[in-house]
């Protein structure tokens, strides 16, 4: 009983002394709570990570909103900011940062010192870090006072996790070296989602330059221990499907196609392979269709052929320096039994040398040719040509003379496959060459004039049987054939005649041009030639001869001169007619060039023709020209050239036109 009494008089002290205290106090006063709500735990975890500057905070935390917190209507920004005075921000302080610099977190906010504290702001800004790809969505601002009365913003970021290296899977075609090289700047970076999108787009913009278009990354994972994992599809061919080839046999199709089932799809090659089937001449047109096999994930390639005639028959007629006024009659077959292979016959009877001098003879100019050409042999990338050929015509090498030309050759050319531009063919063949007396008083009088014994004529007159062995070598870089606008040809060749009764020579010729774009549409053309006898006597036939549409135009052909070497250069501006591709569309108009030129060149080792007939032995001409390709036939040249040199007393001062067919010089 004592007990309960003194426990009693204990509680009843307790409750005076309580109603003694203001009001308030009884409401603060709360008795031991044993047991805590899993709520009532985080809020007491997070009082704890609170610094005493936090504890004076101007307002509650301010915290991102998500993607859309930016768009913003005026109505909820104007209720945010509705504060009776305008409160400054003093300071701008940046907590949590440990690889990103603050210079940069700073550079995307635009809340700044001196500017008006605004929440709907500074909400944006921590969107706005966010979508950096930096940082984790635990961004928050915490605003506090500041000693002049305004606010000190801090600004708390948490980073990713930093990238501790990548993993490259699936590349075979593209190195991972190459790879890394867009990867590695942003190791020790923390993860950052827009930086690989970057760099995904990136490592497949550098397939598709090497024409892998189908490459793609498909695959890109973090392990927790910071390494990126990037998985590539480069994109397998399953299969290569020919269709719309009724002729052409399959095996021909195929043996120009490079791509490989089981290789990387390249387009580069693609290219080059429906390049090459146009070049058979067997087809009018060749389409590519890719399709994915969902049962493999690997690619079809289906190539749709379009074939055409390729049997032709072949009459025409033109005009050149060389052959006069002609006619040509021909049979062409392109895909001669199926087979891809080229077998040609034609024929040509010409007037003669047009504008020629005294020195040639007026006499029909004859020619007849058979040739067949084997494009695949023993490989894709050799072929086989055949040709044997018979000429009649009145000589521009010899004066007065008529020559005549028996013989056929056998040309196998292979593209080295270690230097694409590179090409090299070796001839094997025989040729017979007859010269006969033209006009026998006339050569007469012009050795009489000039006071050398008419024996010398026989001399001029050697012809012979001769085997020839040609050796050659071609680079090739120009972008097309048909009016090239960048690139280099050059050609180094060496001809070694055996004579059978007539004595034997050796001759090396070389020649380069280049092409300079100029502009849009014109090119400037600088070209070098030379050539000369290595060892024997070398005929008069055969001599190296300027002069006419092909060597130094504003001459007739070899009125230069002829000799044993000889040696000339060219420069020529072409551009097409101006504004004629506003005017019309039609391809032949827009193929046509006006071209203006320089040529210069000399003789060495001077020959009896030009004794007889006062040939300068060097010349320097300048002129304006046209060029016109004719499909089927190829570049027709018409110039027109004024000599600033000797002519052999001949008056050129009014200039002479040349005509001739294919490419010049």
């Amino acid at each position: 009983m004592r007990s309960i009494k003194k426990l009693f008089i204990i509680y009843a002290v307790l409750g005076v002394f309580m109603l003694q205290q203001p009001s308030y106090a009884a409401f603060n006063f709360k008795f031991p709570k044993f047991f805590k709500s899993k709520k009532e735990k985080k809020i007491e975890k997070q009082q704890e990570n609170i610094t005493p500057d936090e504890q004076n905070a101007y307002e509650e935390e301010i915290v991102p909103q998500g993607q859309n917190a930016v768009e913003t209507t005026q109505e909820s920004s104007a209720n945010n900011n509705e504060t009776v005075d305008a409160v400054y921000i003093s300071q701008v302080e940046i907590f949590g940062n440990n690889i990103i610099e603050t210079s940069f977190i700073k550079d995307q906010l635009s809340s700044k010192e001196g500017y008006i504290y605004d929440r709907k702001n500074i909400s944006a800004d921590l969107n706005k870090l966010y979508k950096t790809g930096y940082f984790t969505q635990n961004i928050r601002a915490v605003p506090l006072r500041a000693d002049d009365g305004g606010i000190r913003l801090r600004i708390i970021v948490e980073e990713n996790p930093p990238i501790k290296g990548f993993t490259i899977e699936g590349n075979n075609v593209v190195a991972t070296k190459d790879i890394m090289t867009i990867l590695s700047q942003y190791e020790g970076q923390p993860q950052n989602i827009l930086n690989i999108n970057s760099a995904i787009e990136q490592i497949q913009e550098m397939y598709s330059m090497k024409g892998y278009i189908l490459s793609r990354v498909v695959s890109v994972q973090d392990d927790p221990d910071g390494m990126v994992n990037i998985v590539v599809d480069e994109g397998v061919i399953n299969d290569v499907i020919v269709e719309g080839n009724y002729k052409t046999r399959d095996f021909i199709v195929k043996r120009n196609i490079l791509l490989e089932p089981g290789t990387v799809y390249n387009e580069n090659i693609m290219r080059d392979d429906i390049l090459r089937l146009m070049g058979t001449q067997a087809f009018k047109d060749v389409k590519r269709d890719i399709e994915m096999d969902p049962s493999t994930g690997k690619y079809n390639v289906t190539i749709s052929l379009d074939e055409q005639r390729t049997g032709k028959i072949s009459l025409g007629v033109g005009v050149d320096s060389m052959s006069g006024f002609f006619g040509s009659v021909g049979f062409s077959e392109n895909n001669f039994r199926g087979l891809g292979q080229k077998l040609s016959i034609n024929f040509m009877a010409g007037t003669g040398i047009l504008m020629n001098d005294s020195s040639i003879i007026n006499r029909p100019n004859l020619q007849a040719e058979l040739g067949f050409i084997e494009p695949h042999f023993k490989s894709e990338n050799q072929s086989l040509g055949f040709r044997a050929f018979v000429r009649n015509f009145g000589s521009y090498q010899v004066p007065l003379a008529i020559e005549k030309r028996y013989g056929a050759d056998i040309t196998l050319t292979r593209k080295f496959k270690a230097f694409k531009n590179l090409s090299g063919s070796i001839s094997f063949g025989g040729e017979s060459v007859d010269l006969d007396e033209g006009d026998e008083w006339k050569a007469r009088s012009v050795f009489a004039s000039k006071g050398i014994d008419y024996s010398e004529r026989a001399r001029q007159l050697d012809g012979g049987v001769y085997a020839k062995i040609t050796p050659a070598l071609i680079y090739d870089t120009r972008d097309t054939v048909v009016n090239t606008r960048r690139g280099i040809l050059a050609r180094i060749s060496l001809e070694e005649s055996i004579g059978f009764g007539a004595d034997s020579f050796g001759k090396l010729y070389g020649m380069l041009k280049k092409f300079i774009p100029v502009g849009r549409k014109s090119t400037f053309v600088i070209a070098a030639r030379a050539g000369g006898k290595i060892h024997g006597d070398m005929p008069e036939f055969a001599a190296y001869a300027l002069g006419g549409p092909y060597t130094i135009r504003g001459f007739n052909i070899s009125e230069v001169g002829t000799g044993n070497g000889f040696m000339m250069g060219t420069a020529e501006f072409r551009t097409p007619i101006p504004f004629m591709d506003r005017l019309t569309t039609n391809t032949f108009l827009n193929n046509v060039r006006l071209a203006a030129f320089m040529d210069a060149g000399t003789i060495f080792g001077d020959t009896l023709t030009n004794k007889l007939y006062d040939r300068p032995g060097y010349a320097i001409t300048a002129g304006v020209g046209l060029r016109v390709f004719i499909p089927g036939l190829g570049p027709i040249n018409l110039d027109y050239a004024i000599p600033f040199t000797n002519t052999g007393g001949k008056d050129r001062s009014n200039g002479f036109f040349t005509f001739g067919m294919g490419e010049m010089y």
